[in-house]
């Protein structure tokens, strides 16, 4: 990489990343509202269905080559040339084997109806995978401000066009094309802010040189996939596209923190923790100063939304989607629960241990999908939710042992550094529920319970932290500070 890589960097290129996510928050609080009030949850469901396929076959088509790429010592020409054709080579022919099997694939998914969906969306394979090289370039450089402002541009654009086309009647289509506008615009910045044009030029040794690496990266990530998606094809299955639609409303909103600190986070910290794999002390210290920060972030959203999960989904997705907000709450349960866990993947990603990460993540993702099948069989979408935390809660003590193992941190002291925010939040989070419970039959109407929570929930948050969390809240202000050294010392 062309800059040294320190807590620091680190920090600076976390904070682009989430500014260029947090300014799309907002939009996208608004948006995914608004597409709940105008399209049926049998509609969220079909193209909820139909985009799990397209994005697993990217995965498996993109084959990690650009993750590979990103760990290469040197920028050489004909490597970065060849792993673009060889992508989208795979891509194409993935594209190609959708279209034509598209029915087998939507029946197999318990949703024959979204065939023409996977048809149409099979496009967005060559186009998610052509601009993988341009990020890993632009990974590698660790230049991740001159993509904040693309995602911004592509991500604001389509939620823009997705509303507007659901205004007009069209539907199912306001969805798709939510995703075509995103995929197009982000394509095209990517080429720009990373300045690389493909030329014809192709080598097959290095693509396979590149290919024994990255395929063992592949493979947790494709266990990963199967873990997040898994719950979606389960309960379209034995449930139906209206659950799947219920299920897809509320875990696209309660992701949108997720996708506002987790997507920045974990695209620099892979490749930082990777130029860290042969420094222990600095690794472990970046490992704790991540995981404490992304769970001081995450942990209050989501412990919070599921405090005030009824009155929100009747607020936000209006009266036909209120009796989903069992589910709403339990996916927010089901995420805090593992956001101490959320810098864990590229930690053992970019140390050198693909080996364990892959074997967890195969565990992972059998036991997910188990549970949320036993949960879903009973014939209720909330007991197969109640199932997703129930395995989230394991998963978090066993990432937790196999990540602090790797760092050769003792367990209890490791996960109790890493998870002192979170026991703030779900602490916050039993107060709002309290309260809203006793007291909130004085509010006449659910915003203002919303509200309410809302503004208790974030008093007594502040006050555990200030009073909790002063060593990290001294670390971070000092990393804030120009020529400041407290990167170097450790939270305590």
């Amino acid at each position: 990489m062309s800059q040294h890589v320190n807590a620091k960097s680190v920090t600076r290129n976390v904070g682009w990343s989430v500014l260029s996510k947090t300014s799309t928050f907002g939009l996208k609080f608004v948006t995914v509202p608004i597409l709940a009030r105008l399209l049926s949850p049998e509609e969220f469901g079909a193209v909820a269905v139909a985009l799990a396929v397209v994005q697993f076959l990217a995965m498996v088509g993109g084959a990690g080559l650009a993750s590979a790429l990103i760990l290469e010592k040197e920028e050489e020409a004909e490597t970065i040339h060849s792993v673009f054709w060889a992508n989208l080579a795979i891509a194409s022919l993935m594209a190609i084997g959708l279209y034509v099997w598209a029915d087998f694939f939507a029946a197999w998914l318990g949703a024959p109806q979204a065939a023409y969906l996977l048809r149409v969306m099979s496009v967005l394979i060559p186009l998610q995978l052509a601009g993988d090289v341009a990020y890993a370039l632009l990974a590698r450089r660790m230049q991740f401000s001159k993509d904040a402002l693309w995602s911004m541009a592509s991500e604001s654009t389509a939620a823009i066009a997705a509303v507007l086309m659901a205004l007009f009647g069209f539907g199912v289509w306001a969805l798709i094309v939510q995703l075509f506008v995103a995929a197009v615009i982000r394509l095209g910045g990517l080429f720009a802010v990373s300045r690389y044009m493909p030329r014809l030029r192709f080598n097959s040794r290095r693509v396979l040189k590149l290919a024994r690496f990255s395929l063992g990266l592949m493979g947790s990530e494709i266990a990963n996939f199967i873990t997040f998606q898994s719950p979606m094809v389960v309960i379209s299955r034995y449930l139906g596209l209206a659950d799947a639609g219920a299920y897809s409303a509320a875990n696209r909103f309660s992701s949108i923190p997720n996708q506002v600190v987790l997507s920045a986070v974990m695209g620099v910290l892979f490749p930082a923790f990777s130029t860290m794999a042969h420094d222990r002390e600095r690794r472990s210290q970046a490992l704790m100063l991540s995981t404490q920060v992304t769970t001081l972030l995450l942990a209050p959203m989501m412990f919070g939304l599921w405090a005030i999960a009824e009155p929100a989904m009747f607020v936000l997705f209006g009266p036909q989607w209120a009796y989903a907000w069992p589910v709403l709450g339990l996916l927010a349960l089901s995420k805090g629960i593992l956001t101490p866990c959320s810098t864990f993947i590229p930690y053992l990603k970019g140390s050198g241990n693909g080996g364990v990460l892959f074997w967890w993540a195969i565990v992972r993702a059998i036991v997910t999908t188990g549970a949320v099948a036993y949960g879903a069989l009973g014939g209720s979408l909330t007991e197969a939710m109640v199932w997703l935390c129930a395995v989230n809660a394991a998963v978090l003590f066993g990432y937790s042992w196999v990540v602090f193992k790797v760092d050769q941190t003792p367990l209890v002291v490791g996960l109790y550094r890493a998870s002192r925010p979170m026991i703030s939040a779900i602490v916050m989070a039993l107060v709002v529920r309290y309260v809203l419970d006793r007291y909130g039959v004085h509010l006449p109407h659910p915003a203002l319970k919303v509200v309410a929570g809302g503004l208790i929930g974030g008093a007594v948050y502040a006050v555990l932290i200030l009073v909790l969390e002063r060593p990290l809240l001294r670390k971070l202000w000092g990393l804030a500070r120009p020529g400041s050294r407290a990167a170097l010392q450790s939270a305590g």
